[in-house]
């Protein structure tokens, strides 16, 4: 249960890293490069639009260190491990991300056509960089 623990800590403190990064990039477009906002411009706005290229990114840096960092704290790390970590995480991604960005409604919530069709293929990279996180990761423990 402890691992499971250390799991989850490693896993949120990624997601909202990545979320952190996500909205202070569109804050840093609307605010000093001067991208029109959701009140200015249909959607979420250009200073959201112009972030969409860049979130895959974040998460292929942030998920993976979190990752490791969660491997080197188990005794022994198997395979089974990784892949367990991989489903949860992914898992948790796909249904929080339903229930946070899309069923709940809040000034940055999107539709479900928003979030799953017009966010394509931004969404999918970031959901394959997440699920395929602590396989890196365990690739890279290996390789040192």
């Amino acid at each position: 249960m402890e691992e499971f623990g250390c799991s989850m800590i490693c896993y949120w403190g990624a997601y909202f890293i990545v979320t952190a990064i996500g909205v202070l990039h569109t804050i840093f477009n609307i605010v000093v490069l001067h991208m029109k906002s959701m009140k200015d411009s249909p959607g979420m706005g250009e200073g959201y639009e112009k972030t969409k290229p860049w979130h895959p990114f974040y998460n292929i840096i942030v998920f993976p260190i979190f990752a490791y960092l969660y491997l080197k704290s188990l005794e022994i790390v198997t395979v089974s491990n990784v892949i367990a970590t991989s489903i949860i995480w992914g898992s948790i991604t796909v249904i929080f991300d339903l229930v946070g960005w899309v069923l709940i409604k809040h000034p940055w919530s999107l539709t479900f056509k928003e979030f799953y069709v017009d966010y394509q293929p931004w969404i999918t990279l970031i959901y394959i960089t997440i699920y395929a996180s602590p396989l890196i990761s365990y690739g890279i423990m290996n390789l040192i």
